[in-house]
């Protein structure tokens, strides 16, 4: 299993910003305090427009260009902010992503950390804080080199975009772990994909007030199966640490070190670098999560045993449905 990793960042992800919005640069800042100092930090490169036309249309593209123009800081929809810079920093966010791609596939582990996220972004429409799909672009460029690729959701809420944009798509699995009833209100169990792409598409919509043992349930009985009969070439992680217990938006009670585990877990079972592009967290703990997941992935953590009789009973109802869906 590899142990060396990078990371992608810049100053040029503090142009999008709304200070007294939740995501803002300060969110990166303290994102970027949790990365240890041995790692190296590569500055990130722009998605050109025709990248960036993978999953998005031409429409939209050109929609958030005007609106950039126009100047000044405003609301597209009831969440999701622009300012002038939104568009080039939102592509910027998803070359970062393509980097971290093209960085597992010579070998080494990569965190594009940059903002705006993306998995709430959908082929015409911003949603959710989010304006270009970065984990959804990077997945499409990374076709052109390999034959199959997973994006592993652990983010709080359901990455719609993401999910629609692949949902007939055979060659790309999605995995999503979030807070049931919660935004957008989207990721049940039954969305298992369409068409060529029916179950490809794998959702764990777990009840608030989760722990690790439920998140662990779920990946060790769910996802890493699916994600190792699947065998992709590279595998993108939309890395949301917004179920911390400390996260303004959670009702989950994940800790720091637990994200460790999850990276842990991953890693251990794929055994292919992992390309990780932030998605949420919001909450104080977040630098510390950041950490972790360092940790684990260059070889440091020591994933704890597992509890079963730590896991709810609304959990195991959730996995027992999603095995005699797709397995």
């Amino acid at each position: 299993m590899p142990t060396e990793c990078r990371a992608i960042s810049g100053s040029i992800f503090s142009g999008h910003d709304m200070e007294s919005h939740d995501e803002s640069s300060i969110r990166l800042r303290d994102a970027m305090a949790g990365v240890p100092n041995d790692v190296p930090v590569i500055a990130p490169v722009a998605a050109p427009v025709d990248d960036l036309l993978r999953v998005h249309s031409q429409g939209y593209i050109r929609m958030i260009q005007d609106l950039c123009s126009h100047g000044g800081q405003h609301f597209i929809d009831p969440n999701t902010y622009i300012t002038s810079k939104s568009f080039d920093v939102a592509s910027y966010a998803a070359g970062a992503t393509i980097q971290a791609v093209n960085i597992t596939l010579d070998g080494m582990h990569c965190f594009a950390l940059v903002r705006p996220p993306g998995h709430h972004a959908e082929p015409d429409r911003a949603m959710g804080f989010c304006l270009f799909n970065n984990a959804a672009i990077a997945a499409s460029a990374a076709l052109d080199r390999v034959r199959r690729v997973a994006i592993l959701d652990w983010d709080l809420h359901h990455g719609n975009g993401t999910q629609k944009i692949f949902y007939t798509d055979d060659r790309v699995l999605f995995c999503s772990i979030h807070q049931g009833n919660s935004f957008p209100r989207t990721g049940w169990v039954d969305e298992i994909g369409a068409g060529p792409g029916r179950g490809y598409n794998i959702n764990a919509p777990i009840r608030a007030g989760a722990t690790i043992a439920d998140y662990r349930a779920v990946f060790e009985e769910v996802f890493l199966p699916a994600i190792g009969r699947f065998s992709p070439d590279t595998l993108i992680v939309s890395a949301g640490q917004d179920a911390l217990a400390d996260d303004p938006r959670s009702g989950m009670r994940l800790y720091p070190e637990d994200y460790g585990s999850l990276t842990s877990l991953v890693a251990g079972a794929i055994r292919i670098p992992l390309a990780l592009v932030l998605e949420g967290g919001y909450g104080p703990s977040h630098r510390a999560a950041i950490h972790s997941v360092f940790s684990a992935l260059k070889g440091e953590y020591r994933l704890p045993e597992r509890n079963q009789q730590d896991v709810r009973q609304s959990t195991w109802q959730i996995i027992n449905v999603l095995k005699t869906l797709i397995m």
